[in-house]
This record gives C-alpha cells, sequence and structure tokens, in this order.
C-alpha cells in the first residue's frame, strides 16, 4: 500500500468521519476545519482517488474509502518503524518512553497489549 500525504491523510480523515460523503461536503469541511479552497481540495480528492485509497460513485461525486482507518494506521506506522527504526518496534518503542516516567497504571496497560501479542 502506498503512503499518504500529509494533506490526503486530512482529506481521509474527513471521508472517514462521514462517509459515504459528496466531494462538495469534503470541500466545506476542509474549508471549515483545514482553511482550504475548494480546488485544492478537489485536487487531494483526484488524487486519492487515482492511489486507490478512495472510490466515487455518480451521482453527486460521492466519496468513500477503500482502507479503513485502522488500515491506514497500521500501514503508515509500519513504514515510520522501517524508515526510522529499521523496522525494529523495541528502537519505537524505547524512543516514544524516552526518559519519561511512566505511571504503575500506564506500565499495568503496555504489559497488557504485550500480553495479548504472545
Amino acid at each position: 500500500m502506498k503512503n499518504l500525504f500529509d494533506s490526503e491523510l486530512k482529506v481521509m480523515e474527513l471521508i472517514w468521519a462521514k462517509e459515504p460523503v459528496s466531494a462538495k461536503d469534503i470541500s466545506i469541511m476542509a474549508t471549515e476545519s483545514i482553511g482550504w479552497n475548494k480546488n485544492t481540495t478537489y485536487t487531494v480528492i483526484k488524487k486519492l482517488e487515482a492511489k486507490g485509497f478512495i472510490k466515487r460513485e455518480e451521482p453527486g461525486f460521492v466519496c468513500t474509502s477503500v482502507y479503513k482507518k485502522d488500515d491506514i494506521q497500521l500501514s503508515e506506522a509500519n513504514s515510520l518503524i522501517d524508515k526510522l527504526f529499521g523496522g525494529s518496534k523495541k528502537a519505537l518503542f524505547s524512543a516514544l518512553i524516552g526518559d519519561e516516567k511512566l505511571t504503575a497504571e500506564e506500565i499495568a496497560e503496555l504489559k497488557a497489549l504485550i500480553d495479548k501479542k504472545s
């Protein structure tokens, strides 16, 4: 799966929140939440369609996502781990917690997540 640019991810967030949603409504939401004009939004929508992340139906240029948000989050996270941490989730985790002190509750939650994967 190809990665999303930040602008594409912003539009995907709008689509996931309201899908199925017309391009016109996406444009209105993008103007209100991001400050984009109609042309910018339509350009990003067309790029998302060309990349296969969304499909559109007529009438009304109604957009729906091809991938669930969880799938994109996992793909983007794995890409980041590969790019910055040589594929090591352990290295990512170490970088995330760094010098931060974790509460006993946070440590227990993290251990529970790890135990689920064992």
